[in-house]
């Protein structure tokens, strides 16, 4: 079972545009702007950086010298119609980096684009209801029995074929597929649902995705967070659910030239993210309880949570890439289902490890 390292980097800028390929009553027309974020995933040559740890920076610093050329400038005067999409496609040519995957493009948090390695573009839309539920069927004692509620957000991810239009799927064409499912889900309890007799987060995902699929066939995936902190989606095919934690711990880079600031005793409140995908539970209506994720990756949350990571006696090295693998490994002996962890230094500046596939790509 292969192991693959990607590494993330993001850089915001400032940016003004008017997008004249939408229909005339669009509002995108008009002139205005956004607090852009560029982010850029790369499976990176061992000589990238001068040094292992070096990675993170070093292509967060070529990713700012390109996108440093739109920072408070009109988009127009660098591109035609600098939709997302576009603007994705323009650092993609400009950002000269090894092994880039995946190119994306926030222009909001609720919207944004990516482009993979072969040119296609997948657009993402998210939106926020209020809602209660209970599980039906978890065995007596558990919280989740009780009626309880959430504020859910939902993303959903569409698929455009490069080249069928100048724009690729409009936001507001999500918001026409989405109006009716949202006077559903809003304000109402989740089992009174037809469907939704055991709602929970995989069985939300595909209700959504049956919803969606036959007025929005470029639907690909839907991605439901019942909490900041947790989620499942669902590609019409199979489900992922993903766990993410913080941890506040201490490093030193053992690999750092003398005189860096990596050799320095250091730290990071670090954004951790669990992936785990197996079979659905037809009965819990679930792929893996997330309390019982929490419960099992304890003992190695606590061996790093506010602990110097550089005196782990096993762990090679504090970079993050080190770090992230050294935690799949551990990890999988208990839980078997997990096949990544991502794990980001700073928003939107990280890696990702995995075994076998690469899941799902969530916003920064």
């Amino acid at each position: 079972m292969t192991t693959k390292i990607t590494y993330v980097a993001s850089a915001p800028f400032e940016a003004a545009r008017h997008v004249d390929v939408f229909p005339a009553h669009h509002r995108s027309r008009r002139l205005h702007g956004h607090s852009f974020l560029a982010t850029i995933h790369c499976c990176l040559p061992s000589d990238f950086a001068a040094y292992p740890g070096g990675e993170i920076e070093g292509l967060k610093t070529r990713l700012e010298s390109q996108v440093a050329k739109l920072d408070y400038r009109l988009l127009n005067e660098q591109m035609d119609a600098p939709t997302d999409e576009n603007i994705a496609r323009w650092v993609k040519v400009h950002c000269d980096v090894p092994g880039m995957e995946i190119i994306g493009i926030q222009s909001t948090k609720h919207e944004g684009v990516e482009i993979d390695t072969l040119g296609g573009a997948h657009v993402w839309r998210r939106y926020s209801f209020q809602s209660a539920h209970r599980l039906p069927n978890v065995p007596a004692g558990h919280k989740c029995g009780n009626m309880h509620g959430h504020g859910f957000d939902v993303i959903i991810h569409a698929d455009h074929k490069l080249g069928e239009s100048d724009f690729g799927i409009d936001h507001e064409h999500f918001d026409a597929c989405w109006a009716p499912i949202q006077e559903e889900l809003d304000h109402a309890c989740l089992n009174d649902l037809p469907g939704l007799e055991n709602p929970t987060s995989e069985m939300l995902s595909s209700w959504i995705w049956n919803k969606l699929k036959s007025g929005l066939p470029e639907l690909s995936r839907v991605t439901v967070f019942e909490t900041a902190s947790c989620g499942a989606s669902y590609d019409g095919t199979h489900y992922q659910i993903w766990k993410e934690l913080t941890l506040d711990s201490a490093v030193r880079f053992k690999h750092a030239p003398e005189g860096s600031k990596q050799r320095k005793i250091h730290g990071h409140t670090y954004t951790l993210r669990l992936h785990l995908s197996a079979p659905l539970d037809e009965v819990m209506g679930w792929t893996i309880d997330f309390g019982d994720v929490k419960e099992v990756f304890n003992p190695i949350f606590n061996s790093l949570d506010h602990q110097a990571l550089h005196q782990i006696p096993d762990l090679t090295d504090c970079d993050s890439a080190s770090v992230a693998s050294w935690i799949l490994n551990k990890a999988r002996a208990s839980l078997p289902q997990l096949y990544r962890v991502d794990l980001f230094e700073t928003h939107g500046c990280g890696v990702i490890v995995s075994k076998d596939r690469q899941g799902p790509s969530l916003p920064v």
